[in-house]
């Protein structure tokens, strides 16, 4: 391994995607992800549904992926798989398949950060027009259960500027479609629909917080209050209003992503930003942050859509990145729930 570029197998189990992708160093040769449909009856994730669906899903989407990248288990350099933050069962069961892995070929296992993952994102399959953005740069991490503004000095090494005290902005998008009876997953619903809204929108109260940090809680209240107050009830929204609503819910949403992400460049200086995660795949919010970039003369950096939720491709960038620094790979590590991005792991 010391002569050539690693080869590795990524493992991504933090919540309820099941994911498996192997890397050439940062190229990906596979990709594999597995979804869990029987949520949405739910409205949300089953944690216990979540881990029994991934001791199911995982070998065989591992076997996918090893076939997609035309090698075998005995081939692989080092393994890499999510240690956390994530559900505690879920991620159990991948890492529990990646000691076991590492065990058995005598080869490095590396834990990577879930956050810190889909940051390093934007440096997979490097190429001559695209390497990812220099450090030190901006990047807003926005899933269905972080909201982060991180200061990336380098793959390792980031720091939280400002975070949401209460929910993220995904998890806010998924109250607000429960609210109007899209279903779940709803940021990808609600998204659609505000795309075919002309310019009428409903104004919603504005979030009061101060500095870098964020508050999602408060926009559910006013969307629930607002369309009660309008409608009778919010399940009572017409369908020719639908898309109005849903254009409205976004932009207040945006709106307080955005204006904290203004206020970060103001102090930072930095004009290389980035955004990561799932809520990335939000086409109102690469629109609106493209606009954002042309007007200020900001460097923007949208990941590819295959890379912006839950995969393995992004656990292997970070393993990668972890390799390249001489990390010391560590095989009694235990997979943690919680685990803040500017805490050493492997603890």
């Amino acid at each position: 391994m010391a002569n050539t570029v690693p080869l590795l197998l990524a493992l991504e189990t933090s919540c309820d995607d099941t994911g498996a992708a192997v890397l050439r160093g940062l190229t990906v040769l596979s990709n594999r992800v597995a979804g869990q449909l029987q949520h949405a009856e739910f409205g949300g994730v089953v944690p216990e549904l979540a881990s029994r669906a991934h001791q199911t899903s995982l070998w065989p989407v591992v076997q996918a992926a090893l076939d997609d990248a035309g090698v075998r288990l005995h081939d692989l350099d080092a393994v890499v798989c999510t240690q956390g933050p994530g559900l505690l069962g879920s991620l159990l069961v991948g890492h529990s398949f990646a000691k076991s892995v590492a065990l058995a070929l005598a080869i490095p296992l590396y834990h990577a950060h879930h956050m810190r993952a889909h940051v390093l994102a934007h440096f997979l399959n490097p190429s001559s027009e695209n390497s990812g953005p220099a450090f030190p740069f901006l990047c807003a991490t926005v899933s269905g259960g972080h909201t982060q503004l991180l200061r990336v000095n380098g793959p390792l090494d980031l720091v939280v500027l400002g975070e949401t005290l209460d929910d993220a902005v995904g998890e806010a998008y998924d109250k607000a479609a429960k609210i109007l009876g899209l279903g779940y997953p709803g940021g990808p619903e609600i998204d659609r629909l505000a795309s075919q809204a002309g310019n009428e929108r409903i104004a919603f109260g504005k979030p009061s917080v101060g500095e870098l940090n964020y508050s999602f809680s408060g926009l559910k209240t006013s969307f629930l209050n607002t369309l009660t107050k309008l409608f009778g009830a919010p399940h009572n929204v017409p369908k020719e209003r639908m898309p109005e609503v849903c254009a409205s819910i976004q932009d207040a949403l945006l709106d307080h992503l955005l204006d904290k992400l203004v206020r970060a460049v103001a102090q930072t200086g930095l004009h290389d930003v980035a955004v990561a995660g799932g809520v990335s795949a939000n086409s109102g919010l690469r629109h609106r942050l493209t606009e954002l970039g042309t007007a200020n003369g900001w460097n923007i950096y949208l990941p590819p859509l295959a890379f912006t939720t839950d995969n393995a491709a992004m656990v292997g960038a970070d393993g990668y990145f972890q390799l390249l620094s001489g990390i010391q790979p560590v095989l009694h590590a235990h997979a943690q729930a919680r685990i803040p991005l500017q805490t050493e792991l492997l603890g």
